[in-house]
């Protein structure tokens, strides 16, 4: 039987993720998954694509979202009140515009020293209404688009397979960045038909496949790209129909409540791949 076995929210996008044993699941995702948002000077959102030395940072934001403690290799902590009601401004994710609040010029001097370029911390305002795209709408803070990503570990072992058919070595899950890895489906990429995911008191909907970048070549432990892989191998068996490389699931949330490591993933309705 399939079970969740790792839950990750990531506080600050591009950032590392902190794995927890349980969590409230939102409209939005995992409580506090990528509320915030490290920008340039001009409020364009940084990712590890251009700034992989955002694997570096490890943010903690209390639970009441209150607090938010951003430690980083070789810097002094800092520790911010978060401020959920000044005045908004515009950013910009992929193209699209959305609102932040700013957090003020001592993170923005931290995240500029820390990633040796201008930059500002922003937060999701709480109205934030965005709407993603895929099968089923859904919403979501500063993600790439949907409220969920979820892999599971029969896909990775596929891919450590492959990876040691050409004499590499295995990578780890944290490569692709996932807020739900379930264990215990014996076939790799299950999660490309499983439409619809009971989960705790929790269900979630299928919107689409997981298309890969750049982000998986940054090796999370040290904030370094680490070479072609795993994009050359998955290209030779993980091309999309519509393009790119397909890897994981993206899925809008049906309904909120909580879930744990442990709970079985009792899939609802089936459908078939994209793929």
């Amino acid at each position: 039987m399939a079970s969740v076995v790792e839950l990750t929210y990531y506080p600050v996008k591009g950032c590392a993720g902190t794995s927890v044993g349980e969590a409230l699941l939102t409209p939005a995702g995992l409580a506090h998954d990528r509320t915030f948002m490290v920008v340039g000077e001009e409020g364009v959102g940084r990712t590890q694509r251009r700034d992989p030395r955002l694997a570096l940072i490890r943010p903690t934001i209390s639970a009441d979202g209150g607090r938010l403690t951003l430690h980083a290799p070789e810097f002094e902590a800092l520790e911010l009140r978060v401020d959920t009601a000044s005045v908004r401004r515009k950013v910009e994710l992929f193209g699209a515009v959305h609102q932040g609040i700013d957090q003020g010029d001592a993170a923005a001097d931290w995240f500029s020293e820390v990633l040796r370029a201008p930059s500002r911390l922003v937060r999701v305002p709480p109205e934030h209404d965005r709407v993603t795209d895929g099968r089923i709408p859904g919403t979501s803070a500063y993600a790439d688009s949907c409220a969920l990503h979820v892999v599971s570990r029969t896909t990775l072992d596929l891919l450590d397979r492959k990876l040691a058919e050409r004499g590499l070595p295995p990578l780890p899950m944290n490569r692709f960045r996932p807020n739900i890895v379930v264990d215990g489906w014996d076939e790799p990429h299950t999660e490309d038909r499983a439409h619809r995911l009971r989960i705790g008191d929790t269900e979630l909907g299928y919107a689409k496949l997981a298309l890969r970048c750049a982000v998986t070549l940054v090796d999370q432990g040290t904030g370094r790209r680490a070479g072609p892989e795993p994009l050359r191998t998955l290209a030779g068996y993980r091309r999309a129909t519509g393009g790119g490389i397909a890897y994981g699931t993206k899925y809008a949330v049906l309904r909120t409540g909580r879930l744990s490591v442990g709970d079985t993933a009792h899939v609802t309705s089936w459908g078939e791949s994209e793929l």
